[in-house]
């Protein structure tokens, strides 16, 4: 077992219990209603119990009732994983999935699985990458599942299923196959599919023309995606300000779908009188109709490099990409809306020149971001004005952060790639309330809460 762990923290009073079915939480925007979860913790204190994992994985756990579910690749048996643990004392009930020995290109700091699991409380479907989503009840028996194509990306997957309403949406790719899938949750025959832009071949230049000389893997030397058994870098060899830079070479070059692409996991919100399925695409954001996929509204003028979920405020998203060669542009779009709304519903649009990975969070009139390199900033959420920006120090050698935030009982959880989990208050003023450090840990997953527990 590899120095991965998962934890949870118990606190002394027990309020209300909340599942965490999926990335994001229960309402895919990363907040959670949880009212005794605990703000500090270590190795020696509020921690219940923790559970080595196979291999390396940057998943975020989904929680319901007494159950935790975790995807995994185990490299070396080449094998694609669903891990079902107890709520109670972490202890191991099942293990589900697949062996997969085709190539699939991916980076050598994005393991397989890396897409969370999702659940309803009666199915858990996972994303295996080409191998298609996987369907399994509470037992671990494979209910069904989809081939919906092949992922080509250099830098791999990493959307996350999301079960709404009987559905189970997945944003599949990127690469030459990506698109927008609807599946039944009982079945798993896909109900509608819109296909999305395709990404640029080589490292985002025109098909054909590929990386640039000396970009890419040494010659004879074979492609990462290729070298399946190699674990590549851990995230704290790769810290400091240029980490987000360098991770972008530990890509697969020889991959047909390119360097460009969205990540990012569909969120399902309710706008006036229906919903709306709003997705943060390569260069746009689009809005669908969760039932048949028909296109409600667009707004273009997203770069083409996209990681994050959308933020969601009251009546707007906030959605980042990554400029080239570096920074981030963060854009406020009002939510609703008919046709090309690209002109009439930008809010605000600023440029930051920090790479974020990871999702943020509206709260409180602020939209509060973190960048790979661990510096947090504040922005207003009326018109994207800096309020502060201040570098998370804590314990450990790497103070990067690829991790979403999360948001409980007013306070934010930031995660970063040495185990730190800085918990600050949701305040236009700049407040750090505790640093907590799980020993001997590294991490670019996030956290999740439920059951007043952090995991």
């Amino acid at each position: 077992c590899v120095a991965v762990a998962m934890f949870t923290l118990v606190p002394f009073a027990i309020g209300r219990a909340e599942n965490w079915p999926s990335f994001r939480g229960p309402q895919g925007t990363g907040v959670s209603t949880e009212a005794s979860t605990p703000l500090k913790w270590s190795g020696s204190e509020n921690m219940r119990w923790r559970a080595p994992l196979p291999d390396r994985g940057n998943s975020t756990p989904a929680i319901w009732g007494d159950r935790i579910f975790v995807t995994q690749a185990i490299d070396q048996e080449k094998r694609r994983a669903l891990l079902c643990f107890d709520r109670y004392d972490g202890s191991m009930l099942w293990q589900a999935g697949i062996t997969f020995e085709e190539n699939e290109p991916t980076n050598a700091l994005n393991p397989y699985c890396s897409a969370s699991p999702a659940t309803d409380g009666q199915h858990v479907i996972a994303c295996f990458g080409s191998p298609g989503l996987y369907c399994f009840d509470f037992d671990g028996k494979e209910i069904w599942h989809t081939d919906l194509g092949d992922i080509d990306a250099m830098h791999g997957s990493g959307a996350s299923p999301l079960i709404h309403d009987g559905l189970c949406f997945l944003n599949f790719g990127p690469g030459t196959e990506s698109a927008l899938v609807a599946c039944d949750v009982e079945t798993g025959d896909v109900i509608w599919r819109v296909e999305l832009p395709r990404s640029e071949g080589g490292f985002g230049f025109r098909r054909g023309f590929g990386a640039p000389r000396g970009f890419g893997p040494p010659r004879g030397r074979p492609p990462r995606g290729e070298r399946r058994g190699a674990p590549g870098p851990r995230p704290e060899e790769s810290s400091g300000p240029s980490a987000f830079e360098r991770a972008s070479f530990q890509g697969d070059f020889s991959a047909r779908g390119g360097f460009n692409g969205s990540r990012s996991t569909p969120i399902a919100l309710r706008v006036g009188d229906h919903e709306e399925l709003v997705m943060a695409e390569s260069s746009r954001v689009v809005a669908y109709d969760p039932k048949t996929g028909k296109e409600l509204w667009k707004f273009g003028g997203l770069p083409p490099q996209v990681f994050a979920t959308p933020a969601v405020g009251e009546d707007f998203v906030v959605v980042t990409g990554h400029t080239i060669p570096s920074g981030t542009e963060v854009i406020a779009v009002r939510l609703g809306g008919d046709g090309d709304v690209s002109e009439t519903h930008r809010l605000w649009d600023v440029r930051w020149p920090k790479d974020v990975v990871g999702s943020g969070i509206v709260t409180n009139g602020c939209v509060f971001l973190v960048a790979e390199n661990g510096i947090a900033i504040c922005l207003d959420s009326k018109t994207g004005e800096k309020k502060w920006e201040k570098r998370l120090r804590g314990k450990g050698s790497s103070g990067g952060s690829w991790s979403s935030i999360a948001l409980f009982q007013g306070k934010l959880l930031v995660g970063n790639h040495s185990g730190v989990v800085f918990v600050l208050d949701e305040s236009p003023e700049f407040g750090l309330l505790e640093t907590n450090s799980i020993p001997d840990e590294t991490t670019c997953a996030s956290p999740a809460v439920a059951h007043n527990q952090v995991f």
